[in-house]
């Protein structure tokens, strides 16, 4: 099972070796709150059972509409819910946008990013888009400054995306300074 929920729409990597890839759209691929995702292999789903299966997983939706039993798809499809219809229409707009950009592009975008900020403070790229670091009682100075971050106990969590620019890294190199 991989929650690729932290990398989808930056990093560009295999996941056909997952039995189950799980993906939720509110982060990195840009969709509104509702929207999520499974992918699962043949081998997975042929030894499970759907267990909130309605009309939407049926073999042919609208003659599944009506009528017992309920007549699932032989595909994939028959664990499929009914989605959450506005936050699909936001996908619907975001994804082929996303997908039609350069992916190695967007990953050398948000992970150059980070790895820049890790050399402002003379630490090692570490090839990620996400950082977190270590800041002791300096982690509350992001927010002051009002740089988005999530902060608990110390530590800060910084990620770079498509919309953050090398000012941003200057930002938060200043607030922490």
């Amino acid at each position: 099972m991989l929650d690729a929920t932290q990398a989808l729409g930056w990093f560009d990597g295999p996941l056909a070796w997952a039995d189950a890839v799980v993906a939720s759209g509110y982060k990195w691929l840009l969709s509104p709150r509702g929207c999520a995702w499974m992918s699962i292999s043949e081998r997975l789903g042929s030894g499970m059972t759907p267990r909130a299966a309605n009309f939407y997983a049926g073999a042919n939706r609208w003659e599944s509409i009506f009528g017992l039993p309920l007549r699932l798809a032989d595909t994939a499809r028959r664990f499929d819910s009914s989605p959450a219809w506005i936050s699909h229409a936001g996908a619907a707009a975001a994804l082929p946008w996303l997908a039609g950009l350069d992916r190695a592009e967007v990953h050398a975008h948000c992970v150059g990013l980070a790895d820049s900020l890790l050399a402002g403070f003379g630490l090692e790229p570490r090839g990620n888009a996400i950082v977190s670091l270590d800041l002791g009682d300096k982690a509350d100075r992001l927010a002051a400054a009002g740089i988005r971050s999530s902060a608990r106990n110390g530590r800060a969590r910084l990620a770079f995306y498509l919309h953050n620019t090398a000012d941003d890294v200057a930002r938060v190199l200043d607030a922490l300074a």
